[in-house]
């Protein structure tokens, strides 16, 4: 019998795509010639939204900015703990500009935000489970501010190197189950990662790298229930099969330029 999940209310931040595109290429899923249908993009983000109210949690939007594209990916401007935010210092230049509209609005919303001094790309990057915050390398987010982050948090981190470009951010290749547990794909990984992952989750959900590739790991859990990509069938079936509710919420439009779920979604923590 598989274990009985209990979800646990939470708090998330979304940006509306009003200026959403592919305007440029800085990861391996942009492509410039593949439009994006603006429409649908926008009814998809909505349909996320009305499944996070649907499960009883809370959503706060920032509104977005005209030349930001890119500024619906709302995990990847800080990441929130018991009330701190760390904020973002983003490696390509045609994002740099989200991360002051970002805070911004953290610090008006009265939470003590601090800006890395190192290349830093929030929740992207950044996964707290089991008492640690999970901390991807290898593309976007440096190893300094691995670092960085346990200075302000106090929380230890632990480095993971990311190897596949096609997984160029942490959220890409693995997401929080629920507070213990979490769902990856090893082969997004260098060795001594894998090795890392598999000591401190034993009972992890390994997903396949055609579920990896659907999006199917950049995943919003609430602790039983899962926001997950409809094309990671495989992945549904497992997570069905441990205990929790999958909710499949169609954001392909979104996959275009390298995001899903979890792409969209920043978690307020306290």
């Amino acid at each position: 019998m598989p274990s009985v999940r209990v979800p646990r209310p939470r708090r998330y931040l979304t940006c509306e795509p009003r200026h959403f595109a592919v305007s440029y290429a800085i990861n391996p899923w942009m492509r410039l010639d593949e439009p994006v249908d603006t429409a649908l993009a926008h009814a998809q983000w909505e349909s996320l939204v009305r499944a996070y109210r649907g499960l009883g949690h809370t959503v706060d939007t920032v509104q977005p900015v005209a030349g930001l594209p890119d500024m619906v990916f709302a995990a990847n401007a800080a990441l929130v703990l018991e009330g701190k935010v760390f904020g973002s210092r983003f490696h390509a230049a045609q994002r740099q500009p989200e991360a002051g509209v970002y805070a911004a609005w953290f610090k008006e919303a009265g939470y003590e935000t601090h800006i890395p001094d190192a290349v830093c790309e929030g929740e992207g990057d950044f996964v707290p489970v089991g008492g640690l915050v999970l901390a991807g390398t290898g593309f976007r987010t440096t190893v300094a501010a691995h670092q960085e982050a346990q200075e302000f948090f106090g929380v230890p981190t632990v480095g993971l190197r990311l190897v596949d470009p096609y997984f160029y951010h942490l959220d890409t290749a693995l997401f929080a189950l629920d507070d213990e547990n979490v769902a990856y794909y090893p082969g997004a990984f260098s060795p001594g990662s894998r090795g890392v992952l598999e000591r401190l989750f034993p009972q992890a959900l390994i997903a396949s790298r055609e579920d990896a590739m659907a999006f199917g790991l950049n995943s919003v859990s609430d602790g039983r229930h899962v926001i997950v990509a409809p094309e990671a069938v495989g992945l549904i079936g497992q997570l069905a099969r441990d205990g929790y509710v999958p909710v499949p919420v169609d954001l392909s439009e979104f996959h275009k330029a390298g995001g899903g779920a979890k792409c969209c979604t920043q978690e307020i923590r306290g």
